[in-house]
């Protein structure tokens, strides 16, 4: 009952802080910011995009969470210590009574079951590393480095001794949970992995961990919900950002091979020269001249600079979960349609 009722409050928070992404998205559809692979400027995307991106985690999160509720939903109560019971009870009505959707089906299961437990764990687990992701961000980008975004006093703290520090307590503590979280399901797995059946004294051992990791997951959620209402996006930052690192080198061999009709390896060792020329006269690309460009691929036209700047690269990706500003726009209507019609039941 205790793992049932939490479930529903988290799936609850769960709701609260993909409505709170999908806010920032409406009004960053046309942010633009760099996107990353190995945190190193990969393409630009929009931060409305950005911030979708953890909303879909989300809903896996609260799926997961779906299923564990599922499974969980037999009523025990009637096993007995082990073997059922000889007295005249009613199983469907106790079940009934308690909301289960019908009583477990074998005795010796329904004692030393705690996969309801493991199970939880286990999307707690994988919730706590999405939340952890995204606070690692935060953390990253309210450094003086990024300036990507700033938090006010709700979300940070100062130093000690340093009076010009606004650390981002809530974002590091929130990352920090993830191991005692992560450890419970595995204390529990440990816990559970040699005992034969039914009960044993050592299965006790499930409560101190559940009862402190879903608190945990509770208290992490409500603190990045926080943050993403406080957070205050830097839009001339990001957008600074996105056009460094030669981001849309890609858009550059893209064109190459839809309008040359050039092959992409070709394309690929095209575009490698112009950026290298590029780097050699410190300009980004959609500055560099067309003589330059042509010097190194005589067919290049004035139509390349259509898909040069950062932009025109994000708008031109239009397909479907693109970073497109008009597909953020769209795709946060629907989540916001999805999430308002369909309440949690936390």
């Amino acid at each position: 009952l205790y793992i049932r009722d939490t479930i529903d409050h988290l799936d609850g928070q769960l709701r609260d802080f993909q409505l709170a992404l999908v806010a920032r998205a409406e009004e960053h559809a046309d942010t633009i910011m760099p996107g990353f692979t190995h945190l190193q400027t990969a393409q630009p995307v929009t931060f409305g995009h950005h911030c979708l991106a953890y909303v879909e985690m989300a809903a896996r999160d609260r799926g997961r969470l779906a299923d564990a509720r599922r499974r969980l939903n037999e009523c025990p109560l009637g096993a007995a210590a082990l073997a059922g019971t000889s007295f005249a009870i009613d199983r469907e009505m106790t079940a009934k009574a308690l909301d289960f959707d019908g009583p477990t089906r074998n005795s010796l299961d329904s004692v030393s079951d705690r996969d309801f437990v493991l199970e939880t764990l286990a999307a707690a687990s994988i919730t706590a590393v999405h939340l952890s992701r995204f606070a690692e961000e935060l953390v990253i980008w309210t450094t003086p480095q990024f300036g990507f975004i700033k938090l006010t006093d709700k979300c940070t703290t100062g130093s000690s001794i340093m009076p010009q520090k606004r650390n981002p307590d809530a974002a590091e503590l929130t990352r920090a949970k993830v191991g005692r979280i992560a450890g419970a399901f595995q204390s529990l797995l440990m816990v559970m992995k040699g005992l034969p059946l039914a009960y044993s004294k050592d299965m006790q051992e499930d409560k101190e961990v559940a009862f402190d990791a879903l608190d945990s997951l509770a208290l992490a959620i409500a603190a990045m919900t926080g943050m993403v209402a406080d957070m205050e996006p830097v839009p001339e930052t990001m957008a600074a950002a996105a056009g460094g690192g030669y981001s849309t080198a890609t858009d550059l061999a893209d064109w190459l091979v839809r309008v040359l009709k050039m092959p992409f390896r070709d394309a690929h060792h095209v575009t490698g020269r112009i950026v290298a020329a590029a780097e050699a006269a410190n300009l980004p690309l959609d500055k560099l001249p067309l003589a330059e460009m042509k010097a190194v691929e005589p067919r290049i036209t004035a139509d390349v600079f259509k898909v040069l700047s950062p932009e025109k690269s994000v708008a031109s990706r239009v397909s479907y979960g693109g970073t497109a500003p008009q597909n953020v726009r769209k795709m946060a209507r629907s989540w916001r349609k999805r999430l308002e019609k369909a309440p949690a039941k936390g």
